[in-house]
C-alpha cells in the first residue's frame, strides 16, 4: 500500500478530529490513519481510494476541512477574515438593540446580525447533519441562538453567538501559539547546504546533497547534514540537539552531526548521511509524529467524547420537558426549561477537554526534545512517570565503554614507567585494535624507525628497534575475574613492565543513580562483563542489583520476571544486543550518541547526549504534563458541572454559560503553556 501525508487545512476542534480518525479508522480501504490535531496532519496507506474520495469522508464530519500538501502549508490562517465577519455582524446587532430606531427596522438588523454572526457556525452544522447523521458543539451552539430568539430572549442569543465566536478566535490564536512554541523549540532544520563543486560552492537544498559531497559551512550557519571535517576548526551550537549550551570545539577528522550551529570558524565536510536519514530529520521526525501514538488518557477522552454530545442533547430535552413537572417552572418565557435546557447545551461543548490534553503531551514532548531527549509517543511520555525500577547495560551506558590507562608498573629497575609507555605507544600507533587507540590516545608519538611489525591476532604486536625485539599484549597470567585488562610489555622476551587499562565511568553518573534512588527508583546492573568487575562499578555507582557474565538471552528473561502490572520498568541500554530487551522493557531508552542505530530503533526514548542524568529530567517532565493534565481536566470538568447545575435550577443565564465555556477553553490551554516554559529540576 502506499503511504500518504497531508495537511488538515481549516481543522481548529481537536474533538472533530478524533471524529474523523474514529471514522477513516472504520473505512476497510484505509490503514494506519493517524490524525493529528497538534500537527494538523493526516497519514494513512491505502491502494484504491483518491485523495478526492479521503477529503469527501473527512468533509462529511467537518465540511470547512481540506487536504492540502505539505508545500502549501504556508496559508493565511483565516482569522482575520472571521474578526472582520465578527464586527460587522455585532454592528447591525447593535444598531437594532442600542439605538431608537423604528421597531421593525430593529428586528430586521437583529435578524440580519444573527445571520451574518452565526453563518460559519449554522452552515458547518447542517452540513455535519444532512451529511454524516451526526452533531456537534455548532449544532448546540446554532439551536442555542435561535432558540433564544424564538422565546424572546434576543439580546441572550447575541451574546452567545459574540462569545463563542470571539472563544473560537482566541482559541485558534491560542493553539497555533502552542504549536509555534514547540516549532520554535525546535527550530532546526536547515534552509540551505553550500555544496563545493570543484572550486566553485553552489547553494542548494540538503535534500539534494549526496553522500560524499563536499560542503562548506560558514560561521552562524546550520550544518546541515552529518558529515566528517575535512578541512577547518570550529566551535558548535549544538543545544538544539542535546540541550547543552556549552560550546563543542571540532577539528580535522571529526564528525559532526546535523542541527549544529557553527558559531564561529569555517568548516569543509565530506557527508556521511543523505537528508532523509540525517540525525536532524530524524529528531524532527521524531518529535512531530511522536502524538501518533496515544496515551491512555487522551484514548480516553477521545472514547468519551464519541458519546458526549448525543448524551447532553437528550439531558438537554428531558430538562425542557420534564422541569415544568416538577417545579413551578414555565415552558417557555424568561427563565423558563426551554431557555434552561438552551443554557445546558452551551455550556456542555467540550472543547476544553478534547484540547487540553493532546495539546499537553504534545508540548511535554516538545520541552523533552529541547532537552536532548526525544520520547517517541505521548503513551511513553504517560508511562516514564511510572516507572519504579531502572536496568541499566554497563558498558557504552554506565561507563565509557573505552579503556583508560589506571597505572603503569615497571619490573625492570633499568626501565622507568616513561619508558614501558614510550616502547608500547611507539608499537601500539599502527594497529586498530581499541586497546591500541586507548594507549596512545593524547599521547606524543615517538619519531623511531621500527622494521619487522606484526598484529599477531588474539595475543598483540611485536616488533624491533635498535637491533631489539619488543612486544606488546595481553598477559598471559590475566585472570578472567581481574578488575583491570594487563598489557604487558617485553624486550627480547624479558617483561619490562605491564599496563593496567580498565574501563571507566561516565561523568555524572554517579550523581544521576543517586538523583534516581531518592526518587524511589530501584536500580539494577546487566552486564556480561566479569563478576569482579562488574561488583566494582556497582559498588561505586551505588547500584541496588548487579547481575554479571549475562549472555543477550538471559537478560531478556531476567527483564521478563520483572515486568509487572503494579509498575512500570525501564531497560536502559546502547548496544545492537540490547535492542531485544529495550523493546520488550515497558519503557526502552537507548544512548543516541553512541548507541547503535539497532537500540535507537527499538527503545521507546532516546537521549541524544548520553547522559544517565536526562532519565531524571524525562520522569519529571512526565510528571509535570500528568499535573497540567489533572488539573485541566479537573477545572474544564467541575466549572462544566458547576454551571450546569446553576443553569438547571435558573440562577446562570446563556451568556455567562459561554463566556464559562470559552474561558475554561483558554485557561486550560494557556495552562498548557506552562509546560513548555517551565525549567526542568
Amino acid at each position: 500500500m502506499k503511504s500518504y501525508e497531508f495537511i488538515l487545512k481549516n481543522l481548529d476542534c481537536a474533538n472533530c478530529a478524533n471524529k474523523i480518525q474514529t471514522t477513516l479508522d472504520k473505512n476497510s480501504n484505509l490503514q494506519d490513519v493517524v490524525v493529528n490535531f497538534n500537527t494538523l496532519k493526516l497519514k494513512y496507506k491505502t491502494d484504491s481510494l483518491t485523495k478526492q474520495d479521503v477529503e469527501k469522508i473527512v468533509k462529511s464530519i467537518e465540511p470547512e476541512v481540506e487536504l492540502i500538501e505539505e508545500k502549501e502549508k504556508k496559508q493565511e490562517e483565516g482569522v482575520k477574515k472571521e474578526i472582520i465577519r465578527l464586527i460587522i455582524g455585532a454592528c447591525f446587532a447593535g444598531v437594532g438593540f442600542f439605538t431608537p430606531i423604528n421597531r421593525g427596522l430593529a428586528k430586521a438588523c437583529i435578524v440580519l446580525g444573527y445571520l451574518i454572526l452565526l453563518y460559519r457556525t449554522a452552515k458547518n452544522a447542517y452540513k455535519l447533519l444532512k451529511q454524516n447523521h451526526t452533531i456537534n458543539e455548532n449544532f448546540l451552539v446554532t439551536i442555542s441562538c435561535i432558540g433564544a430568539l424564538l422565546i424572546g430572549e434576543a439580546f441572550e442569543g447575541f451574546m452567545v453567538v459574540v462569545l463563542y465566536e470571539i472563544g473560537k478566535i482566541l482559541e485558534a490564536k491560542a493553539v497555533n501559539k502552542t504549536r509555534k512554541s514547540i516549532t520554535d523549540l525546535m527550530d532546526i532544520k536547515p534552509e540551505y547546504a553550500n555544496l563545493k563543486i570543484n572550486s566553485e560552492i553552489k547553494k542548494v537544498s540538503p535534500e539534494e546533497v549526496r553522500v560524499g559531497d563536499i560542503l562548506l559551512i560558514k560561521q552562524g550557519e546550520k550544518v546541515p547534514l552529518d558529515g566528517i571535517i575535512i578541512k577547518g576548526k570550529a566551535s558548535l551550537n549544538v543545544a538544539s540537539l542535546t540541550g547543552e549550551s556549552k560550546l563543542k570545539a571540532v577539528e580535522e577528522k571529526e564528525e559532526i552531526l546535523s542541527g549544529s550551529i557553527v558559531t564561529e570558524g569555517i568548516l569543509e565536510i565530506q557527508v556521511t548521511k543523505t537528508y532523509e536519514n540525517s540525525t536532524v530529520n530524524k529528531i524532527l521526525e521524531l518529535v512531530e509524529h511522536a502524538t501518533d501514538k496515544k496515551a491512555k488518557t487522551e484514548t480516553f477522552v477521545n472514547k468519551a467524547a464519541k458519546i458526549y454530545t448525543p448524551v447532553v442533547l437528550i439531558l438537554a430535552i428531558l430538562i425542557a420537558l420534564i422541569l415544568p413537572l416538577i417545579s413551578k417552572t414555565s415552558f417557555l418565557g424568561t427563565n423558563g426549561s426551554v431557555y434552561r435546557a438552551l443554557i445546558f447545551l452551551v455550556i456542555s461543548c467540550p472543547c476544553a477537554i478534547a484540547i487540553s490534553v493532546p495539546l499537553s503531551y504534545f508540548s511535554g514532548i516538545g520541552k523533552a526534545s529541547k532537552q536532548g531527549i526525544l520520547i517517541k509517543g505521548s503513551n511513553f511520555l504517560d508511562s516514564i512517570k511510572d516507572v519504579k525500577e531502572i536496568v541499566f547495560d554497563k558498558t557504552g551506558t554506565l561507563t565509557k565503554g573505552e579503556f583508560e590507562i589506571q597505572k603503569i608498573e615497571s619490573q625492570d629497575e633499568n626501565y622507568t614507567k616513561e619508558d614501558i609507555l614510550k616502547f608500547a605507544v611507539i608499537g601500539e600507533q599502527f594497529s586498530n585494535h581499541p586497546i591500541a587507540k586507548s594507549i596512545i590516545k593524547n599521547k606524543e608519538i615517538p619519531e623511531e624507525k621500527i622494521t619487522d611489525f606484526k598484529e599477531i591476532p588474539g595475543e598483540g604486536i611485536s616488533y624491533k628497534l635498535d637491533n631489539n625485539c619488543y612486544f606488546v599484549g595481553a598477559s598471559k597470567e590475566e585472570k578472567e575475574d581481574d578488575e583491570n585488562t594487563k598489557i604487558q610489555v617485553k624486550l627480547n622476551d624479558k617483561t619490562i613492565g605491564v599496563i593496567y587499562l580498565a574501563d571507566t565511568v561516565k561523568t555524572g553518573v554517579k550523581e544521576a543513580i543517586a538523583d534516581l534512588k531518592k526518587m524511589n527508583v530501584k536500580t539494577r546492573m546487566f552486564t556480561g562483563d566479569n563478576k569482579k568487575v562488574a561488583l566494582k562499578i556497582g559498588k561505586e555507582l551505588g547500584i541496588d542489583e548487579v547481575k554479571y557474565e549475562m549472555l543477550p538471552d538471559q537478560k531478556y528473561a531476567e527483564l521478563e520476571k520483572l515486568i509487572n502490572d503494579k509498575y512500570k520498568v525501564a531497560f536502559v541500554g546502547d548496544g545492537i544486543n540490547d535492542s531485544p530487551v529495550l523493546a520488550r522493557a515497558d519503557v526502552g531508552i537507548s544512548m543516541g550518541g553512541v548507541g547503535s542505530s539497532s537500540a535507537i530503533e527499538a527503545s521507546d526514548i532516546v537521549i541524544m547526549t548520553d547522559e544517565i542524568g536526562k532519565i531524571k529530567e524525562a520522569i519529571s517532565i512526565s510528571k509535570y504534563t500528568n499535573k497540567i493534565i489533572k488539573q485541566n481536566l479537573i477545572f474544564a470538568i467541575g466549572v462544566k458541572i458547576l454551571v450546569l447545575v446553576l443553569s438547571t435550577i435558573g440562577i446562570t443565564k446563556m451568556w455567562q454559560a459561554v463566556f464559562a465555556d470559552v474561558g475554561v477553553t483558554l485557561i486550560t490551554i494557556l495552562n498548557t503553556l506552562r509546560i513548555l516554559n517551565r525549567k526542568v529540576q
